[in-house]
């Protein structure tokens, strides 16, 4: 068994206690994404991107206190230390943090950002947006909420908004913020469909489908 797949089977149990929109479905999708954008940057260092991808999530604070997660699973993969470091970076800088976010310094940061922000776009985002909103218990939409925009992290993460508002405050914008070739690629298509939707859903709450 290679360390990946050592990874991902220390891995699952874990985001299997998380609700849908962050299972190990979710780690699996990701996956899927920068094994796609890999293809196209041979520079990148595959076991980096590939393990960043699998413990990307493992400590996240919207599901777990524990901090350690991360940790023990590097020290039981044996990464040096030049690996820990590098890993460590690249999933610093994969939260959104309600734009806040931190800079992707190497190409094996840009790839798994825009992996896993893939993940956020198109049907499979839908999904999970209101796979976390019913987890969380948020409304579908609510007209009367404001849409924030340039806010700091603590403040993007201070308010349960409900999922339609996130569309605006955090995945239409994904698009535009995609870092490699590949990524803005799959990200056009999946956004444009996130569009459609959200109009589809305005003209069945009005009455005119």
């Amino acid at each position: 068994m290679n360390r990946i797949e050592q990874c991902e089977q220390l891995v699952e149990k874990i985001y299997n206690q998380f609700d849908a929109s962050h299972d190990f479905q979710h780690i699996q999708r990701v996956q899927m994404n920068a094994r796609a954008i890999l293809a196209e940057e041979p520079t990148a260092n595959r076991d980096i991107v590939e393990l960043a991808v699998l413990l990307h999530d493992v400590s996240d604070p919207k599901y777990t206190t524990d901090k350690e997660n991360e940790r023990v699973i590097l020290d039981a993969l044996q990464v040096t230390e030049e690996e820990r470091l590098h890993i460590q970076d690249v999933i610093a800088s994969v939260s959104f943090r309600g734009g806040n976010e931190q800079p992707t310094k190497t190409i094996e940061a840009k790839i798994v950002q825009d992996a896993d922000r893939l993940d956020a776009l198109g049907a499979v985002g839908i999904a999970r947006t209101f796979a976390f909103g019913g987890a969380k218990r948020r409304a579908l939409y609510d007209d009367a909420e404001e849409v924030r925009m340039n806010m700091s992290e603590e403040t993007y993460r201070s308010k349960s908004t409900a999922s339609v508002t996130h569309f605006y405050e955090k995945l239409f914008l994904l698009k535009d913020l995609m870092k490699t070739n590949k990524g803005k690629e799959l990200a056009q298509a999946r956004h444009e469909f996130m569009e459609q939707f959200i109009h589809q859903l305005q003209l069945e709450r009005d009455g005119k489908l």
